[in-house]
């Protein structure tokens, strides 16, 4: 792998494709290592990871509200697991610069110039994967004790669930502002299916995002329901195999791709909530759920120890990037192990056997 940050690997071979800075998947890897390290014997891991972690300096600037993913999975979670002191410095350097994008007419933090959607809409464009923001700044400020950051974390937050989920509890992936007077000009979907169907990520980044916006932030009612909206319409929805195909609407389906990753993503997402959903049979339905679908993907999308199967081992497959041929060439792959799809299931496995609470990250 070199100097390069994992972000997706071949299914057949186990050869990564590497981005060379981290781009928004770097922090998924050493969040991969810091979850290990908390094992017996792990000092390795954690040692590599605070090596690796340096590596993201020329991050810690860069204009894309994306790269909270990467500090926060990638540094936040060094402090949180590690105690790494070096890792939270480089975390909190992150999230003091993102604080500094907020947009006050806006509402919230736009994608930035250095986002991956691109350069010419990041100044009035938004989305719900810029959830991310609200875990990098609460955990921020939690461990800064800074009042400020925290109501901007929550700002962001409410502002991009209110544009971005429908009433039926659906996430629509992308939006487009007013640069002026933050009204909202367009919502659409631009790496699903079509500009309206619900692309399966964008539902798992909207219920991930409000639910560790409540566990880092304190349960805040307007996050937890709208984290609860978007875990019911996922789970009456997806198929009886709790393994989500790539677009809800894809009228293909069932011959079409899946998404392992976006259900790893529920699946650890439906533990945490699980945790703090506001009745008990709420909490059974997300334990419920959430063991089902990692069980799903652990017997049929991980690979096996077996001597006919000639692929690396536990590796799971059949996570789809982006299947869009308008797509960014490092993302163009519709069958691979994603590495946050990885980290997803690994960090589902822990807390599934009692290793890993939901609050702990």
């Amino acid at each position: 792998m070199g100097d390069g940050f994992p972000h997706w690997a071949d299914p057949n071979t186990g050869i990564w494709k590497t981005t060379a800075h981290g781009d928004w998947t770097g922090g998924y890897w050493l969040g991969m290592l810091w979850l290990a390290s908390r094992d017996e014997g792990g000092e390795g891991y954690k040692h590599l990871a605070e090596a690796v972690c340096k590596r993201l300096v020329s991050r810690v600037n860069a204009d894309t509200a994306f790269k909270a993913a990467t500090f926060y999975y990638g540094a936040g979670l060094g402090a949180l697991l590690a105690a790494s002191k070096s890792a939270r410095e480089l975390g909190l350097a992150a999230a003091k610069d993102i604080e500094q994008r907020f947009n006050p007419k806006l509402g919230l933090v736009p994608l930035g110039e250095n986002a991956e959607e691109g350069s010419h809409v990041g100044a009035t464009a938004s989305s719900i994967d810029s959830l991310v923001v609200a875990l990098l700044l609460f955990w921020a400020a939690r461990e800064l004790n800074d009042r400020q950051m925290r109501t901007i974390a929550a700002k962001h937050t409410a502002r991009v669930l209110s544009i971005h989920q429908r009433e039926d509890g659906a996430f629509v992936q992308s939006s487009s502002l007013d640069v002026q007077s933050g009204q909202v000009l367009q919502r659409y979907t631009h790496k699903g299916y079509s500009g309206s169907s619900v692309w399966a990520r964008a539902q798992a980044w909207g219920v991930l995002g409000a639910t560790i916006s409540c566990l880092l932030g304190g349960v805040d009612e307007r996050f937890l329901t709208a984290a609860v909206k978007g875990a019911d319409w996922w789970i009456d929805r997806v198929p009886a195999d709790r393994v989500s195909y790539w677009d809800f609407d894809d009228p293909a389906a069932p011959n079409t791709e899946r998404d392992t990753a976006a259900s790893a993503f529920m699946a650890s997402t439906l533990l945490k909530l699980s945790s703090i959903a506001p009745s008990d049979s709420k909490r059974q339905k997300y334990k419920d759920a959430a063991e089902k679908t990692a069980a799903a993907l652990v017997d049929g999308y991980l690979t096996p120890v077996e001597d006919s199967d000639k692929r690396p081992v536990g590796m799971l497959v059949e996570g789809c990037f982006n299947k869009r041929e308008d797509s960014r060439p490092e993302d163009y792959v519709s069958n691979a192990e994603l590495i946050f799809g990885s980290y997803y299931l690994f960090e589902a496995l822990l807390m599934l056997s009692g290793r890993l609470q939901p609050s702990d990250v």
